[in-house]
C-alpha cells in the first residue's frame, strides 16, 4: 500500500464540488478532443499562444497512461470488496444461527439486547432476518 501511495503522490485531489464544476471528457467526448487535437496539430500557425498545444497533448499522454492501471486497479477493489462482503456475509449469517442457537438453549439473554440494537439500527432488514431465525 505504501508504495502504491507513493505511487499516486503527484495525482491531485478533487473536492465534491469541483469534481461537479469540471467539464467532463466521456467516450464521445474523447474522440471529438483526439480528433480536433489532430486538426489543432495541422494547424499551429493559426492557434493563439494562449491555446498552449503542448500542454494539452502532455494531458492526453498522462489521461492515457492513467486509464490501463486505473481499470487494473477498479478490477482490483472490486474483488477486495466482493471478498469483503462475502466475509461480512458469512460472519452475520454464522452470527446468526449462533444467536438462534442460544436462543434455543435458553441462553441468549446477553444477545436479546444486541438483537434489539440491530433492530433499531435496521429496522426493516434485521427484523425480518432475525424473524427468519
Amino acid at each position: 500500500m505504501a508504495i502504491l501511495e507513493e505511487v499516486v503522490t503527484p495525482f491531485i485531489t478533487l473536492t465534491a464540488d469541483e469534481v461537479r464544476g469540471l467539464v467532463k471528457m466521456g467516450g464521445k467526448s474523447e474522440q471529438f478532443c483526439r480528433q480536433t487535437l489532430v486538426v489543432l496539430d495541422q494547424n499551429q500557425d493559426s492557434l493563439p499562444p494562449s491555446l498552449k498545444l503542448e500542454e494539452v497533448r502532455r494531458d492526453l499522454a498522462a489521461f492515457d497512461a492513467i486509464r490501463p492501471r486505473l481499470l487494473r486497479l477498479l478490477e482490483v477493489l472490486a474483488k477486495m470488496q466482493d471478498t469483503q462482503t462475502a466475509l461480512g456475509s458469512d460472519v452475520l449469517m454464522a452470527s446468526l444461527e449462533g444467536y438462534a442457537l442460544m436462543k434455543m438453549f435458553g441462553k441468549g439473554e446477553g444477545l436479546e439486547a444486541l438483537r434489539q440494537a440491530m433492530a433499531v439500527r435496521r429496522p426493516t432488514k434485521a427484523a425480518k432476518v432475525v424473524a427468519a431465525v
